[in-house]
Formats: structure tokens, sequence, C-alpha cells
């Protein structure tokens, strides 16, 4: 029997709830239907939904993008990348070009993607110049980047790399000893790629209850009272409540067609710093893909000791589920969607944005 939201709420508030829950939401689009649906607000005041690290936009390295901006202006190429990464700034003065959108106005050739079928569809229009595909996203962008490969694309697209993994920066998290929330809600979609098996961790090793969740109201909320439940009964295991996506081992084509083309290694996280076995690199017999070494003199490692949040801005603190966005010190005064400091106030998936979205308009006082 599949229960409404209306349902979901009322077991969650009958329940002999703690003083104080937290709950964190590793993914941004969990956050984005949280808020969109006023879910936050509905629940009883003991219940805390803190948003956590799932904007790959938000954690692309700073380096990467300045690379990428880099490598559009000083080479005769077509850069394509998603669409929320044209707007991510990076720590340069404002007189030099800041973000790929800048470079696109000065006269590079960026465009927008939406899907790795347009890279592949870009490339083949245009068979006498190279097309740089600046691929930033989690698993489950990660999945056809990687099909598109194996699948064989074009040999003018070549590929600057920037995927992480989802289930590391919850780890690190955790490991801390500091992690800041008692239950884990996890990703929906990742997990559909990856298999459910990825969160294991959090419950087998960490004790703490964790449930995965699809993106409407009564599956976010059907994972809140299941994570509220174990809570309470100290019954902890790992819950599916996206059953009809989420199956034992994920999806196995794009695992083998992952595993085919990607490495994983260690990886920079803006803001947070290296994260071990968190990102995704070319495999070897891909290696002729790699822009890097197809453009080698972009690269600049010193840009690694500046590679954090810009000035005043707080967005890697709101990506650990630290504070929550509207704390920010710089959240509705100097950043806005209109003028972003910071990735999270860029993407889609970024909380900030989201919140500011959803009619947070303010920064809360301190």
């Amino acid at each position: 029997m599949t229960l409404s939201a209306t349902n979901w709420l009322d077991r969650i508030r009958r329940l002999d709830l703690p003083e104080n829950v937290k709950i964190m939401n590793v993914c941004g689009g969990h956050e984005r239907s949280i808020s969109a649906a006023g879910i936050r607000g509905a629940l009883p005041p003991a219940i805390e939904l803190i948003p956590g690290p799932g904007c790959p936009v938000c954690i692309c390295p700073e380096e990467d993008v300045y690379e990428a901006i880099h490598v559009a202006m000083g080479e005769n190429v077509i850069l394509v990348t998603f669409g929320d990464m044209l707007r991510v700034p990076v720590n340069v003065p404002r007189r030099e070009i800041r973000s790929l959108e800048q470079a696109k106005a000065a006269g590079a050739d960026i465009r927008p993607i939406a899907s790795p079928t347009e890279a592949t569809r870009i490339a083949r229009d245009n068979p006498d110049r190279d097309v740089v595909f600046f691929a930033a996203g989690f698993e489950t962008t990660m999945a056809p980047v990687a099909a598109m490969l194996c699948e064989g694309a074009p040999e003018n697209l070549y590929l600057l790399l920037s995927g992480r993994l989802t289930w590391p920066a919850v780890s690190m998290l955790l490991e801390s000893g500091d992690a800041g929330f008692n239950a884990l809600i996890a990703p929906g979609h990742v997990s559909t790629v990856m298999g459910p098996e990825d969160w294991d961790f959090v419950v087998d090793k960490h004790r703490l209850p964790t449930a995965i969740a699809g993106f409407t109201a009564d599956s976010l909320l059907a994972g809140t009272y299941s994570v509220l439940r174990q809570f309470i009964d100290g019954n902890l295991f790992l819950d599916n409540c996206y059953p009809s996506v989420v199956q034992p081992g994920g999806n196995p084509v794009a695992r083998k067609q992952m595993e085919q083309a990607f490495t994983v290694e260690d990886a920079t996280w803006r803001g947070i710093g290296v994260i071990p076995d968190s990102g995704f690199g070319l495999q070897a017999r891909y290696a002729s893909r790699d822009a890097r070494l197809r453009y080698p003199g972009y690269r600049d490692e010193s840009r690694k000791r500046v590679g954090l949040m810009p000035q005043g801005c707080d967005c890697a603190q709101v990506v650990l589920g630290k504070i929550y966005p509207d704390q920010c010190r710089i959240y509705g005064v100097a950043c806005t969607p209109r003028s972003p400091v910071g990735p999270c106030m860029v993407s889609d998936e970024g909380a900030c944005r989201i919140w500011w979205a959803s009619g947070v308009r303010e920064r809360k006082s301190a």
C-alpha cells in the first residue's frame, strides 16, 4: 500500500519524538523537493532537515573551473559543459574573467549542454575542431559520460573530467567525529545507478538510521518516518523507500561501463580539501581522450592554494551541513542569484539557490 504525503505526516506527528533529531539529506534534488513542497515547515519542530553535500557544481574544484576557462580562451576549441557551470566564479580580481559565462562573452566558443549526447552531436557537427567536454557531476551524471566513451565518441571529443562520488563525502563527515546529524536520507538517483549497497556503511559502521528516498513528497516523508522510527526504536537498517527504481546492485550496465571508462582516485572538493577515493579519472585506454594531456599548459597547480571559497563565502560550511544557507555571512547581502559570489548560489542544486527560490531572502541574524 502506498501512503500519501498527508498520511506520512500524520504518522510522523504521532511519533514520540526526542527533543531534537537532525536528519541530513545528501541530494541537492532532495533539498529542492523539500523546499518546494514546504516539508521542512510541515514537520514537528523537533525535526531538523539539514542539506548536505549533494551539489556537484558547488564542490567542483576552483582550479578545474579556472583550467576550463583558460583552455576555452587559449585554444581554438569548442568547450561544452552543463549549464550551471557557466556562472561558477573563480578567485581572481573582478577586472579579470571570473567565469565561463564571462569567457563566452569575451569571445570563447563555450556552449551549455544538458547531456553527453549533445557533446557527441556538437563534435560530429564540427569535425575540424576539437570539442572539450568539461564534465562535472556525481555518479548519476558520470554514468552517461562513461556510456558516451564506451559506445564510441567522435575522435575530436576530449574530456576535462571533474566527476565525484557522493558516499566518500558522507564517510568523511562521519569519520570526523563531528558529523552533526543523527540520521541520513540517501540519494535516490545515485542509488539507482550504483545500488543501495553504497550506503550500508552508514548503518553497519556508524550506527545511524538510513533510508533511500525518491523525489516526491510522499517518498521523502516515508524516508523521514523510517529514520525517525529507527532512531526511536534502535532497530537500525538501510530502508529502501524508492523501490520502484532502486534495486539491489544498481544498474549493472551503467556500473560496468563506469568501471571500463573510469578509475577511482583521491580528489579535491572545493572549500573542503582532498577526500580519498572520491573522484573519477580516465582509464589508460581512454588517455587519448584526456583534455589535460591534449592541452597540458593550462593546469595551474598553484591554484590549489587559493581554491577555497571566495572571501566571506561560507558555501563549504553549507555543503558540509554545518550551517544553514541563511547563516552564511553574505547570504542575501553580497550574494544573490543575480550576482552570485559562491557556487551554492549558482546551481539549481545548491542549497543557497534553493532556499532563495523558496522565499528565504534575508540572512539570519547571528
